[in-house]
């Protein structure tokens, strides 16, 4: 099951299910068959983290065509947490000149950095080396703490295309390293097109991962070739911190990042990227000066 948010002409935003039975997706109306499903994607998995009631919900509205329409935004507007991984794949890391890690490497976003599908990714005037790199996103349904890595899928709600764009300049040119800086400027988390429940994918580890700058692919990995895989990720972070439903974690990049590239290349105004993963969708968005 995919489930987006979308915007409608009153202004109002609410989940809605997507149909792709058809040859042009359609937005099923969850609302009509249950009005007392939560708005949101966070709210909802909230009460209904394994999605039980909004498949129901889901089922009805599509055996009845009542389907509605209105523009794409961002699955998830605000979040409590979205947990990122860095250098998860050992070629990106090789790239860089970095080691390759014996622990996953932990940074973090703030929701002002989130955008969705088509939405402009605005480049900074403090910045000159804005870069790319396409991710699996895993969202968080069931909470937990300590959780053991055998038992990790069972907290997993399902998952997303994601972006974790970054400002190469101030990430590691700055004095101390900004890590922070670099990675929560506004814009700086596109996500989307939509969220896929874990059931649709039987083997996240499997999964084609794609970035393409105006129509070229610089980016062509594996999620099986994560450092780390998904269940050590989730572990790993929830040996200090709470899962909560709707939080987000980002699972690493391959290689082929601007800054490795010679000449390197870095994100300009009038730019557009996508992110493609296998079974998911793209994610796609355009890019302009602040």
């Amino acid at each position: 099951m995919r489930l987006a948010t979308l915007q409608f002409s009153s202004g109002e935003r609410r989940v809605v299910g997507v149909n792709l039975s058809s040859a042009q997706f359609t937005y099923v109306d969850l609302h009509w068959s249950d009005p007392a499903l939560p708005r949101s994607l966070h709210e909802l998995l909230k009460v209904d983290p394994e999605l039980f009631h909004v498949r129901k919900a889901y089922e009805k509205s599509v055996s009845n065509q009542v389907f509605v329409e209105g523009k794409l935004t961002a699955p998830f507007e605000r979040t409590e947490k979205i947990i990122c991984i860095g250098l998860n794949y050992k070629d990106h890391a090789k790239e860089t000149n970095s080691p390759i890690p014996e622990e996953p490497v932990i940074f973090g976003k703030f929701g002002n950095t989130i955008i969705g599908p088509d939405e402009a990714i605005k480049l900074p005037r403090l910045s000159q080396k804005v870069d790319y790199e396409a991710e699996l996103v895993v969202v968080i349904g069931k909470p937990g703490k300590h959780i053991p890595v055998n038992k990790a899928f069972e907290h997993v709600a399902g998952y997303m295309c994601g972006h974790d764009v970054s400002a190469r300049d101030w990430q590691k040119g700055r004095p101390g390293g900004q890590w922070l800086m670099g990675k929560t400027p506004d814009t700086f988390a596109p996500i989307g097109p939509w969220f896929v429940s874990a059931d649709e994918i039987d083997h996240p580890q499997e999964l084609a991962i794609r970035f393409r700058l105006n129509g070229e692919t610089m980016q062509d990995g594996n999620t099986s070739a994560m450092i780390f895989p998904i269940p050590e990720l989730i572990a790993h972070t929830s040996k200090l911190m709470t899962l909560s439903p709707g939080d987000l974690i980002f699972t690493g990049t391959p290689a082929g990042v601007g800054m490795a590239r010679t000449p390197q290349v870095f994100l300009k105004p009038g730019d557009v990227v996508e992110v493609e993963i296998e079974r998911i969708g793209v994610l796609r968005n355009q890019v302009q000066a602040e």
